[in-house]
């Protein structure tokens, strides 16, 4: 067990002081909005949550990695699904979620089929530049998402966790020293640092996981100081909590853990969190993700820009072991907006969606389709958007 005598870093503060840890609280909310009036239910907030490499549903014939449905290290994940997380009125979820396309793989390519609607050719994880700045896989089209939230007026944002941060004590660094993260990071905080979830002291930002970098548009060229004007564009996951409490957040957050938190990688010495033994491989990267949404999500659930009709979407990035339809990926939304339940349990779409439904989607509840003057990206031209986990009207 880790001993908690060390000081906690600013942002493990505001995490703590902003929402009960690992379970949700639920408090009267009297702010008007006239939208309400209007009958406009369209989300005003979205908060993307990206997850990494697990199957929800896999064959039997494959072990490892494991899938996520039923998994006893995943209990929060499961929770959302079984009607025990005490909000099943706000979840939806997917039962046939599948891989963005045959051998989209690996990490990175998905990322960037989350902005674009396809890999743009890249089938790799590298770092958007070469470290003397030369091009590797950035992309100077500006036909993806973000690039038409900022045409459109509409704020986004990439919170990615310890990027940014002091790297002894893991507290976020004033807002005019942030920079555009485009290099990997990894290490150990010293002078007390933890990570606010895990409690470790081992960091791991990973870029193939952030997708507006690969954007010459959204990235603002290869540049890591803080002339970069699109610097403000990105910032630590460290500092989501505070920006809940202010409601400042971006109308369109994407939110990637690191590396420990998003069930990529375990930590060096295992980890054993809520669910008892150390669990260690696979099962400790099972369990340092779930043990993070059970932290993440009722802290978004808690902000203002949530209860007023913000949605949640929790995403993970690519099937393993196999594109095949018995492949799925883990999928849910959590609004006030969701589908009503079906026998008293969360609804479970059957509808086959992909990343090109979410991108869809997007686009739709920003304003950013064809509508609006905006093409399609993508594959999002031909997919089924992600309306079937909504109520009607929750989208458009």
């Amino acid at each position: 067990m880790f001993q908690m005598k060390r000081q906690l870093s600013a942002s493990v503060l505001a995490l703590a002081s902003a929402v009960m840890l690992g379970g949700f609280t639920a408090q009267a909310d009297h702010r008007h909005d006239d939208r309400d009036d209007r009958g406009d239910r369209r989300p005003r907030k979205v908060f993307v949550i990206a997850m990494e490499n697990h199957n929800w549903t896999q064959p039997s014939t494959t072990v490892s990695p494991q899938q996520i449905f039923m998994s006893p290290q995943a209990p929060f994940i499961n929770s959302l699904v079984n009607g025990t997380s005490g909000i099943s009125g706000q979840v939806a979820y997917a039962t046939h979620y599948i891989n963005a396309g045959v051998g989209v793989h690996p990490s990175e390519p998905n990322y960037i089929w989350a902005e674009a609607g396809t890999n743009l050719g890249v089938f790799n994880d590298d770092q958007p530049y070469h470290v003397d700045c030369t091009p590797d896989t950035v992309q100077t089209t500006d036909q993806h998402l973000s690039a038409f939230l900022t045409k459109a007026r509409r704020t986004w944002r990439s919170y990615q966790e310890d990027t940014d941060v002091d790297l002894t004590t893991n507290v976020p660094l004033p807002r005019a020293s942030w920079t555009v993260p485009l290099f990997n990071l990894s290490g150990q905080f010293t002078a007390g640092g933890l990570n606010a979830y895990n409690y470790a002291t081992q960091y791991n930002y990973a870029a193939k996981h952030n997708p507006m970098v690969y954007f010459t548009d959204t990235n603002g060229g290869c540049n890591t100081t803080t002339t970069n004007p699109l610097r403000t564009q990105y910032a630590p996951l460290q500092q989501l909590a505070l920006d809940l409490q202010s409601d400042s957040v971006a109308d369109y957050n994407w939110i990637t853990p690191n590396q420990y938190n998003d069930q990529h990688t375990g930590l060096t010495n295992g980890y054993g969190g809520p669910v008892g033994a150390v669990n260690k491989g696979d099962r400790a990267d099972v369990a340092q993700g779930d043990n993070f949404l059970a932290r993440a999500v009722p802290l978004i659930m808690a902000s203002r820009a949530y209860k007023e009709h913000g949605v949640i979407v929790l995403w993970w990035d690519e099937s393993e072991d196999g594109d095949t339809p018995d492949f799925t990926l883990p999928f849910m939304i959590i609004s006030k907006d969701a589908h009503e339940n079906v026998h008293g349990l969360p609804f479970a779409s059957a509808t086959e969606l992909s990343h090109s439904s979410t991108l869809r989607t997007m686009q739709e509840m920003f304003n950013v389709d064809p509508a609006a003057g905006f093409p399609w990206l993508g594959g999002a031209a031909t997919a089924n958007d992600l309306s079937d986990l909504f109520k009607p009207g929750g989208i458009r």
